[in-house]
């Protein structure tokens, strides 16, 4: 039995340009669960999903009451009930009525000294125009930078350190439970410089980036990004791009990929082929069983058969 470990995008609740209501949420955790539940009926799965849509509805839903906003801790919090909530029951109606799942709360402690601190560059919540950004800046501390024509507070993307529910993810799955975890990237949590007390924390880890050192940590032997693309391509957008079917980490290195798409999810991809010795997968969500057979998708990872170029990489 092979553990894998899927990260959802964040397209795989909401779609581009859809409606951020519960309905449609519920119509694409449906679709979700069609995709996973083959893969889910002979190996031992973890699922991780994004949440910035959600988190960013609750934030503007917060603003309807007077007080102090809801920290991000808290928001990623709620999301990974509220989203694992879905994803567990629409899994459920599919797979054999005795499989267990369950979902976990997750706190993933990030280091207070990570540079990311000093150069906040994620965006969440509402956008605003320059004037009324800088006074909510100076209202509630926070930092903000343009996003396009409008601004919007950015907020630091710090590397995930540890991810502390990996025992109980590890006993469910020697129990043959399904389980949703680190949705998110985790909730954000460090501990104050010398002592041990944990404290949440004002800032959002890159899901792709946690679910690798999950994977790492459960000893997965594949890594799959499910995203709305049903491959990596090298010269995306130009008459002559090529989706790359197989390549090794190093060879990976020789390119460079958006930091707000693809990047990050190559970058965890190598991560975690390189740590391990096994298999990464970015591919479509319907895509998911097809390219973890190696038939679909993009593969990185060492020793992919005979075939092996010798510049490590190969296209579809």
């Amino acid at each position: 039995m092979a553990r894998i470990v899927v990260a959802l995008g964040g397209n795989a609740l909401l779609k581009r340009g859809e409606a951020l209501t519960a309905s449609n949420q519920r119509k694409n955790a449906r679709i979700a669960a069609e995709a996973l539940a083959p893969l889910c009926e002979g190996n031992a799965v973890v699922i991780t999903h994004g949440n910035g849509p959600q988190v960013g509805l609750l934030a503007l839903q917060e603003l309807a009451y007077p007080g102090e906003d809801s920290p991000l801790d808290v928001l990623g919090a709620e999301t990974e009930g509220m989203i694992g909530y879905m994803i567990e029951q629409e899994l459920g109606n599919l797979l054999p009525f005795e499989q267990p799942l369950a979902t976990l709360l997750t706190m993933v402690e990030v280091d207070p000294d990570d540079p990311a601190f000093a150069d906040p560059t994620k965006f969440v919540g509402q956008v605003y125009d320059e004037a009324e950004a800088k006074a909510e800046a100076a209202a509630k501390g926070w930092t903000v930078k343009p996003d396009g024509d409008k601004w919007r507070r950015v907020v630091p993307s710090p590397l995930p350190k540890r991810i502390f529910q990996i025992r109980p993810v590890q006993w469910l799955l020697e129990k043959g439970t399904v389980v949703i975890a680190a949705g998110g990237g985790g909730i954000p949590t460090m501990y104050e410089k010398g002592t041990r007390r944990l404290v949440g924390v004002e800032c959002v880890i890159d899901k792709d980036r946690a679910t690798a050192l999950l994977a790492r940590e459960i000893g997965a032997s594949v890594f799959v990004c499910a995203t709305d693309a049903d491959a990596v391509y090298l010269d995306w957008g130009k008459p002559g791009q090529r989706a790359i079917r197989w390549a090794t980490p190093d060879a990976m290195d020789a390119y460079s990929f958006p930091a707000g798409s693809m990047g990050p999810k190559v970058e965890a991809a190598q991560e975690f082929a390189r740590a391990t010795g096994g298999r990464s997968v970015i591919c479509a969500l319907a895509d998911v069983p097809a390219a973890v057979r190696g038939e679909k998708g993009t593969t990185i990872g060492d020793n992919p058969g005979d075939d092996e170029p010798e510049d490590g990489i190969a296209f579809h």
